[in-house]
C-alpha cells in the first residue's frame, strides 16, 4: 500500500473492541456525532467556554477550554486506561496508513451513496494509554481549534464515551442517573437552549 503500512490492533483486541462496542452502544457506530439520537437518555454536553463562546481567543480562554476537558476526563477516568478513538474519513474503503501510536481497528460505510465518488467510509484507528489529567492537552487544543475532529475517548470497557468537539464535549454514560449527577456538578457549563445543544 503506498503512504506506509498499517499498524493494526491484534485480531483480538480488534474483536474485543467491536464486541464491546456492540455490547454497551448497540444501537450507533461508533461515530461520534450519531450517538448524541438514540442515546439521549444517557447524554450531556459541555460547554467549553462561558456564555456558551465556541472559540478561544487568547490563552487564558484557552485555559480554561483545556481545564474544563480535562476537568470531565479527569472525573471519568482517573487512574484508569482509555481507548482515543481517531476516525480518518475517506471516499476509499482501502484503510489509510495509521499514525504511529494507532492501531486500525475498523471501517465503516457511513454514507452508502450509489454514485462511490460520493460514498464515504469512517476508518477508525484505537490507541490505549494510561489516563493521567494533561496527557491529551495537545490533542485537545487541537480539537478546540477544529484541526481535529471525530475522537472518542472511552474506558477500556467502552462504558463511558467523551467526545469532544469545537465547542465543548459530549458525554455518555452507562446510566441516566450518572448522567444526571455529572451534568449537575457542572451546571454552569451547560447550554441555555433547552435541547442541550
Amino acid at each position: 500500500m503506498a503512504g506506509g503500512r498499517v499498524r493494526q490492533v491484534s485480531g483480538s483486541v480488534q474483536t474485543a473492541l467491536t464486541d464491546l462496542w456492540q455490547q454497551h452502544w448497540p444501537n450507533c457506530p461508533p461515530v461520534g456525532y450519531k450517538l448524541r439520537d438514540p442515546y439521549q437518555d444517557l447524554w450531556v454536553r459541555f460547554h467549553s467556554l462561558p456564555e456558551s463562546k465556541r472559540y478561544a481567543e487568547d490563552e487564558s480562554e484557552y485555559a480554561v477550554v483545556v481545564e474544563r476537558y480535562n476537568t470531565v476526563l479527569d472525573e471519568l477516568f482517573a487512574g484508569e486506561g482509555v481507548y482515543v478513538i481517531t476516525p480518518v474519513w475517506a471516499t476509499e474503503a482501502e484503510v489509510p496508513p495509521s499514525q504511529p501510536d494507532d492501531g486500525y481497528w475498523q471501517t465503516l460505510l457511513v454514507e452508502d451513496d450509489p454514485d462511490p465518488e460520493f460514498r464515504t467510509y469512517c476508518h477508525l484507528f484505537a490507541a490505549r494509554r494510561s489516563w493521567r489529567y494533561g496527557c491529551l492537552d495537545e490533542l485537545l487544543r487541537n480539537i478546540a481549534d477544529d484541526k481535529v475532529a471525530g475522537i472518542l475517548i472511552t474506558d477500556t470497557q467502552m462504558r463511558r464515551i467523551y467526545h469532544p468537539y469545537d465547542g465543548g464535549a459530549d458525554v455518555f454514560l452507562p446510566t441516566p442517573g450518572e448522567r444526571d449527577r455529572m451534568r449537575d456538578r457542572h451546571a454552569d457549563w451547560l447550554s441555555s437552549h433547552p435541547s442541550g445543544l
